[in-house]
């Protein structure tokens, strides 16, 4: 009979974490080498199906500007918008059954998105400490440039984490390079009524290689302006609907002067190679 019951008590559990559920990560990203680390909330948002890793000031964004479109108020300035600004502009979605991950990202006004074609090679520790309520586990790997530790739990039902980070026997409760330099802490779970859609509104999304991914970048950090101009334009709704600068050759200075400051600023990326 006792059997019978932790038998009962593990299906209760296991039907509720497979509803949606939403970890909140607390992000530590030193972007700029020379500053202070930037801190910011992130979700990773699991189904049965999937999971989507996002920046939380993103889905607020989003959701200003869907709101905005649908609408057809875009009574709103850049200042507005400046509380929306986020080191984390891409949205990472795994799929359980084919174990792919995507990444998504804006490069100008289009969204370009790839596979991942490298693959996480753990090293489990013997060491283990409780973080919060969970008992974890420590794990290293080297991935993109930076050598991780990781710390997962099997208290929760979940092959899963922050950022790219997976393949572990449980959830990644927290992830962080050996140098600080990034961490990913879990702060808070919550159930959801269901997960987010980033599909672009405007501009195309575009399939492309990681390799191709980068030389993408790479080519709109060194020149932005041009980019938008091969792009079809699209600068103006980033600067912000209420902006009256006196020319449109003022309106391009400002944006192209913020732009490369960004791309100098982000010196320290979280993936080296």
């Amino acid at each position: 009979m006792k059997k019978i019951g932790i038998l009962f008590l593990g299906l209760i559990s296991a039907f509720n974490f497979s509803q949606n559920t939403r970890f909140v990560y607390q992000v530590s990203m030193k972007t700029d080498s020379t500053a202070v680390p930037k801190i910011e909330n992130a979700y990773l948002d699991i189904s049965t199906e999937k999971s989507i890793f996002y920046g939380e000031k993103r889905m607020k964004r989003d959701s200003t500007i869907r709101q905005a479109m649908e609408t057809r108020n875009f009574n709103f300035d850049r200042n507005s918008m400046e509380q929306f600004r986020t080191a984390i502009t891409y949205s990472i979605e795994k799929n359980h059954a084919t174990k792919t991950i995507t990444y998504k990202d804006r490069i100008a006004r289009d969204q370009y998105w790839y596979d991942e074609d490298r693959t996480f090679n753990w090293k489990i520790l013997p060491e283990t400490v409780k973080i919060g309520e969970y008992e974890t586990q420590k794990a290293e790997t080297t991935f993109a440039g930076r050598k991780w530790f990781a710390w997962f739990t099997q208290d929760l039902p979940f092959i899963d984490g922050p950022y790219k980070f997976s393949g572990l026997p449980g959830l990644i409760v927290k992830v962080e390079d050996e140098k600080g330099d990034y961490s990913f802490d879990l702060k808070e779970t919550k159930k959801i009524a269901e997960l987010p859609n980033f599909e672009s509104r405007f501009g195309n999304n575009i399939k492309v290689k990681r390799s191709e991914f980068l030389k993408q970048q790479e080519k709109f950090n060194k020149d932005p302006m041009s980019f938008f101009q091969n792009q079809g334009g699209g600068f103006a709704m980033r600067m912000g609907g209420n902006q009256n600068p006196q020319n449109e050759a003022e309106r391009r200075k400002m944006m192209e002067e913020r732009l490369k400051e960004e791309a100098k600023a982000n010196n320290n990326p979280l993936e080296k190679n």
